[in-house]
Order: C-alpha cells, then structure tokens, then sequence
C-alpha cells in the first residue's frame, strides 16, 4: 500500500493496524517512497527467575532494627560513629 503524507498523517492508526496484519505500507511525498512502516520483530520478555540471589545476601548487624542507644547517638553526631 502507498500513501500520501497528509492521508498517513490522517489515518495513522488505520495504517499501523494494516501492518500487524502484515501489510507494508510506504509513505509517499510528492509521488516518490520516503518511509516504509514495518512491524518490529518481537522481543521476547526475560522470565525473571526468583531466588536467584538465596545464599548470596549477608545482613552484617542483625540488630540493625534495633534504636540507637544515647551512646551511639552522641558518637554519631559528632562524626565518629
């Protein structure tokens, strides 16, 4: 299928359903091809894969929820912590 730019420019939507259907379209300006609108190949989705990091994670203070004490306050505030 050729068109025209202003009809591309018009029914856009109409032409991109052509190509799913696998039909090629070429834009045309002044008579002569400018463009093909071609469908892009699909590209496949990575299946993520759960627990791949088991083992590998180390949590260095288990207590690392746990509050400040006023020690450890003051030390921190002062840069030394």
């Amino acid at each position: 299928m050729q068109v025209n730019v202003a009809y591309a420019k018009n029914k856009l939507p109409k032409l991109i359903k052509a190509v799913e259907k696998g039909e090629s379209v070429t834009i045309c300006r002044r008579g002569s091809p400018v463009v093909d609108i071609v469908r892009t190949k699909r590209s496949a989705k990575k299946v993520r894969k759960l627990g791949t990091l088991a083992g590998r994670a180390h949590i260095a203070d288990l207590d690392w929820w746990k509050p400040m004490t006023d020690r450890e306050v003051e030390a921190f505030t002062k840069g030394r912590y």
